[in-house]
């Protein structure tokens, strides 16, 4: 699945504003990220839009959240490589199971984006003033972005550097800052 119809997928069955945003964000550090690591950015990219497909249908069951949407992408002929990677990025179910670096990267990737989104927006919106001492230092804040689980963020500190991961993260979705409305 290319993105075009990764994002048109997501439309299907997303609504919501914020999360498609949060989606498209966590799809574009998860690209950046695949450089890093030697991995296929575009399906890393997909990985990350169609992560949380079915937090809608779910409607905050986390034991639910990533099964069913495994199931939607399933049914729509989207191979196993991406939908158990969605199914298992549920941290309520699979909590310390992840090995690969695509699950630790979708850990980090998903909580990373709604913090970088409020660093944008301290920033009056404008991403391109954000940078990795922005983010360092507003991520030892708690109160900041507090719906943003730097563990997650920290899992993966073995495979890359804190710092390194932000600055990928930070590139990656400032190159769609547009779709992110952000500047």
């Amino acid at each position: 699945m290319e993105r075009p119809a990764a994002i048109t997928f997501l439309h299907q069955h997303v609504c919501g504003d914020a999360l498609i945003k949060h989606c498209l964000a966590t799809g574009a550090i998860m690209r950046a990220v695949a450089g890093y690591f030697s991995q296929d950015p575009a399906r890393w990219d997909v990985i990350g839009i169609l992560h949380d497909i079915d937090f809608e249908y779910v409607k905050g069951d986390m034991q639910q959240h990533g099964i069913i949407g495994a199931k939607l992408l399933k049914n729509a002929g989207i191979p196993d490589d991406i939908s158990e990677v969605v199914k298992r990025h549920n941290h309520f179910l699979y909590n310390g199971s992840y090995d690969m670096a695509v699950e630790i990267a979708l850990q980090a990737a998903d909580s990373a984006s709604g913090l970088i989104i409020a660093c944008a927006l301290v920033k009056g919106g404008h991403i391109t003033d954000v940078s990795v001492k922005t983010i360092i230092k507003k991520a030892k804040e708690k109160s900041f972005a507090a719906g943003c689980d730097r563990s997650r963020i920290a899992l993966i500190a073995p495979l890359m550097e804190i710092p390194v991961f932000y600055q990928y993260a930070l590139t990656g979705m400032v190159g769609i800052r547009t779709e992110l409305g952000l500047e």
